[in-house]
């Protein structure tokens, strides 16, 4: 395993298909400021370049995942114009935006607490796994603000009706009640966590690399898109591209032959 730690981010690598970021600043809930903003996006844009990737795990140390905005980032706020409030939102924006679009797939892993800009992290994640302590919260309009870059990913993962009710009212709603509603994949208590995301992480990286990396893609482009002919061509192409590329032709050969594919030999 290699190791690269910040103040900030805590970067491992168990094996060669295998990061894990982790959040790391207990000391103050992981909150956000505009260098773990910075280094995360700088973090995953460079995680996103690596083809033997095929599996990022996005935890956090302590107790919180992640509480939102730090206090003393949000009192520097407090005196900025509208300039430097504009900017300084476009950066957390692009931050998501990042995590959003990397090719592999990121398994998110909730100890703690995941509040505001939380879940925003949380809501890019493709898979999500939650202890049953964790609260989860979309506090913003307590403060007389609005959770405004992270709605876009939120909405896709909680959805319309729920999202209209937690941002509206601020209100804190229980792991089990996430998972009702579809943001939480998966749920365990704490003592069990580790041991879903291992076995979340070996089903990822048993599965074919360059598909799971085009599942994902096509998830993410084909939802909410009008039943056209357009979308036929565009779905009867992708599926004949990954048929006949190498790692289609082997996935299949190998499952025909009773034996692993390529991808899990050697």
């Amino acid at each position: 395993m290699t190791t690269q730690t910040s103040s900030l981010l805590d970067l491992r690598r168990p094996s060669l298909h295998v990061a894990e970021v982790w959040l790391n600043r207990p000391e103050v809930r992981n909150a956000f400021n505009d260098e773990v903003i910075a280094e995360l996006t700088q973090t995953f844009a460079a995680l996103s370049q690596d083809e033997d990737l095929r599996v990022i795990v996005l935890g956090a140390h302590g107790k919180a995942f992640c509480a939102g905005a730090d206090l003393n980032w949000m009192r520097a706020m407090a005196d900025y114009n509208w300039e430097q409030n504009r900017a300084d939102a476009q950066k957390l924006a692009d931050m998501l935006w990042t995590l959003y679009q990397c090719p592999v797939p990121i398994v998110g892993r909730l100890q703690g607490d995941c509040y505001a800009g939380g879940m925003g992290l949380a809501a890019v994640c493709d898979v999500l796994v939650a202890a049953d302590v964790v609260t989860f919260c979309l506090s913003e309009a307590r403060l007389g603000l609005l959770p405004a870059t992270i709605a876009p990913y939120v909405m896709r993962a909680l959805g319309e009706q729920a999202s209209r009710r937690y941002m509206v009212t601020a209100e804190r709603f229980s792991a089990v009640q996430a998972h009702a509603l579809g943001f939480v994949h998966e749920l365990c208590r704490a003592d069990q966590l580790d041991a879903k995301v291992a076995e979340l992480v070996a089903t990822l990286v048993g599965n074919g690399p360059k598909a799971a990396r085009a599942c994902k893609r096509l998830v993410r482009d084909v939802a909410g898109a009008p039943l056209s002919a357009e979308l036929r061509a565009d779905t009867a192409q992708r599926i004949a591209d990954i048929r006949s590329s190498d790692e289609g032709k082997e996935g299949l050969q190998s499952f025909l032959g009773k034996r692993k594919p390529g991808w899990l030999v050697g």
